[in-house]
């Protein structure tokens, strides 16, 4: 939508279109955090769907035919599926019928888990990090994008966020996972301007073409990747969003 948006209407257009995008966004998501209670949100926010599980049987018949499909050796103790009850293709695993059960119980588990409680110093610490888009945004409209301002800004909302959730006790795997990833994602910072156009890109420019001239076979990938980051750098949502 973005990259439309610039073609059809220009800059205007395009920033436009980017403040209604992270307005809907920040929105949906206090709503989601304050009346519905929803927690920590996590990215994606729906657990990803296991098509195979929707093909097994019911449990009753699903403990009763696992005992048949496996066959367990007599010297070497290993579980081994009998061809007569091995799957199709399609459906086919390859581990041992206790371990994709005991799998299959875990991911029931993690979609029927409940979001872990907030207190107040958890909301805030959410409430930041679904605002620092649009706070970026607002600082960018008072500065311009070549202000250090909006990336200082942004980057002490995102690790104030973190600070104060980092205490936190009691959350789930899923909830745990996705703190990791909102600290990891701390490394754009060193892809975004101004600090990439000051800093990051002559260091990042210079390794990739010392890889693409003294080691066989990475140009093919480090040279467009080269030609492609001014063009990354110029889309928002590529390094923002």
């Amino acid at each position: 939508m973005e990259m439309g948006a610039t073609k059809v209407w220009g800059e205007v257009g395009r920033w436009l279109v980017i403040a209604l995008i992270q307005l809907a966004k920040a929105v949906l998501r206090m709503f989601l955090l304050i009346w519905f209670k929803a927690g920590l949100q996590t990215s994606p926010p729906i657990v990803p769907l296991n098509r195979e599980t929707q093909v097994q049987p019911p449990d009753g018949e699903h403990s009763h035919s696992s005992q048949e499909q496996s066959y367990v050796g007599k010297r070497s103790n290993r579980v081994v599926r009998t061809l007569q009850n091995t799957p199709s293709l399609h459906s086919r695993h390859w581990g041992a019928p206790q371990k994709q059960e005991r799998w299959e119980q875990q991911h029931q588990e993690e979609l029927n888990v409940t979001p872990t409680p907030l207190g107040l110093q958890e909301t805030i610490a959410e409430s930041l990090y679904i605002a620092r888009p649009l706070l970026h945004l607002l600082s960018l409209g008072l500065w311009g994008q070549r202000s250090w301002k909006p990336w200082l800004l942004s980057g002490v909302v995102d690790v104030t966020s973190l600070s104060l959730l980092s205490d936190r006790k009691g959350l789930t795997r899923r909830e745990r996972l996705e703190l990791r990833r909102r600290t990891i994602l701390l490394l754009y910072y060193l892809l975004r301007s101004p600090f990439y156009d000051r800093f990051s890109e002559a260091r990042i420019l210079f390794l990739l073409q010392l890889l693409a001239d003294h080691v066989p076979g990475t140009g093919l990938v480090t040279r467009p990747l080269m030609d492609y980051l001014p063009a990354w750098q110029k889309i928002y949502f590529y390094n923002w969003g």
